[in-house]
């Protein structure tokens, strides 16, 4: 298949587009400019099954320790599921869920409502979520990306790097009478995280006093202790487990800021949405399961083509952070070189995950990819709401595929083509949908990891780097 051309493939296969189409959901992916036939992606859905795929999905749902470095198990499917879906009901903490989210629920509607209200008695609209990796990325995208879905009044902020600088713009921007900090840190010791939310502390003393406290904080953690020495009051503290891993948390308590901005009813239907892509996963065979195929297919890019790196592009400004969003969720998960047997690996793991709003990329840095010399396989995520959107994707998707190669022109105006994609679209980006495309990415990258034989769940690899800040610091 490396010597295939993606132009010959759509001539010898008749309406190959919907051959090599799935739906899943609400969304609809499109792998027909990938260098497959039906035989390799028969060979590549075997390639699943030795590798025990089914048996690794049916463990991360039944609440099995997949994350065998760290000895948990990772079960943010459970955040998202039912009660009745009798998701890992007997690993400890699964039946807090449903109590962590009534908590949420009554917690942003007594906001939204002025039961709960500002120290000196004005209402809370300005939400600033205080957090870093995981905690941060995850509520920064999915808010810009409900943005016609926010409360009318409610504001989003994020303070996240350790310079200051965020929170010091903010100063010049906020009304701290009508501020609230959503804290978001599991040990409640994440140096860049606790350091931002001291700093708001004194702000908020500063401008009212030590009892204000109370009534503008709030975290999501499980150090009572920490939590205690801050000042958050037990009524605003949101509980968080170990078998939740931070760039799998938003389903969790850590998108409280985001279910102030955008309702409860929003941030369920969210976990909705990832609900019914986790019930596809776990059903679909092989061949027509949307996230194996798409782990199936970044697996034949990354180790049979020699491809390192993939570029996601959103063709609508609303998931201008998506692609942020998967560079830590794919490069965390994945960049990894031991195996969970101890040995080293024998292939290549995680590509390098880049992108833009796909609009401005054309202006950008899509030259090199389609004219540059290096092999970049993309995934084109397109709504269908918007005509010119659609009309410059689809164009994008056809010219790394056809490319021109007229006699007639400079040798500097060809574009020799055969690059190939995947488009990811659907109608429209509601919030059930929101919550299938991160589900549909959180399966590609463990089906991924269980091919490669490694621990996507764990990130040693941050850890040395904090300790050696630390060092530098005492």
């Amino acid at each position: 298949m490396r010597e295939s051309d993606l132009r010959t493939l759509f001539a010898n296969s008749k309406n190959r587009e919907e051959k090599f189409s799935l739906e899943a959901g609400d969304l609809t992916l499109d792998y027909s400019r990938s260098h497959l036939k039906k035989s390799t992606s028969k060979m590549l859905a075997q390639l699943a099954r030795q590798a025990d795929v089914p048996a690794a999905i049916e463990a991360m749902f039944s609440g099995e320790k997949i994350n065998k470095t760290e000895d948990r198990s990772a079960l943010h499917v459970a955040l998202r599921a039912k009660i009745a879906d009798s998701v890992a009901h007997n690993t400890p903490g699964i039946i807090d869920v449903w109590k962590v989210l009534t908590k949420m629920e009554d917690f942003v509607n007594n906001i939204h409502s002025g039961v709960i209200r500002g120290s000196t008695g004005k209402k809370l609209r300005d939400i600033v979520n205080i957090g870093i990796g995981g905690s941060d990325l995850g509520p920064v995208m999915a808010s810009k990306a409900l943005r016609s879905y926010w409360k009318k009044g409610m504001r989003f902020h994020s303070v996240s790097n350790i310079d200051g600088t965020q929170l010091e713009d903010l100063k010049k921007e906020l009304d701290i009478e009508s501020t609230i900090f959503v804290i978001c840190s599991k040990t409640f010791t994440t140096q860049e995280t606790m350091t931002n939310a001291k700093a708001a502390r004194a702000w908020v003393v500063n401008c009212m006093d030590e009892v204000a406290v109370q009534y503008h904080f709030v975290a999501v953690s499980t150090n009572q202790e920490g939590m205690d020495d801050f000042g958050i009051r037990t009524d605003f503290r949101f509980g968080l487990w170990d078998w939740v891993g931070g760039r799998y948390s938003m389903w969790s308590a850590v998108g409280l800021s985001l279910a102030l901005i955008v309702g409860m009813e929003v941030f369920k239907a969210i976990c909705s949405g990832g609900r019914r892509m986790d019930q596809h996963f776990c059903s679909a065979a092989m061949e027509e399961n949307m996230p194996v195929l798409l782990a199936l297919i970044g697996i034949w890019y990354n180790n049979f083509f020699g491809a390192e790196s993939q570029v996601i592009l959103p063709y609508t400004n609303r998931l201008e952070r998506f692609p942020s969003y998967l560079q830590q969720l794919q490069m965390e998960s994945s960049g990894k070189s031991v195996r969970v047997d101890g040995k080293p690996v024998r292939c290549d793991t995680g590509m390098i995950i880049w992108g833009e709003a796909g609009n401005n990329a054309q202006h950008s840095f899509m030259q090199l990819l389609h004219q540059g010399t290096r092999f970049i396989p993309v995934d084109f995520i397109l709504p269908a709401s918007s005509s010119l959107a659609t009309g410059n994707c689809r164009a994008q998707a056809e010219a790394l595929m056809h490319g021109t190669t007229d006699n007639n022109l400079e040798a500097y105006c060809i574009h020799e083509g055969n690059r190939p994609s995947n488009t990811i679209h659907f109608d429209e980006l509601t919030p059930e949908v929101l919550g299938q495309l991160i589900a549909l990415y959180e399966h590609k990258v463990f089906v991924e990891g269980v091919i490669w034989g490694i621990d996507s769940f764990d990130q040693w690899g941050v850890e040395l780097g904090k300790k050696l800040a630390q060092d530098y610091l005492t």
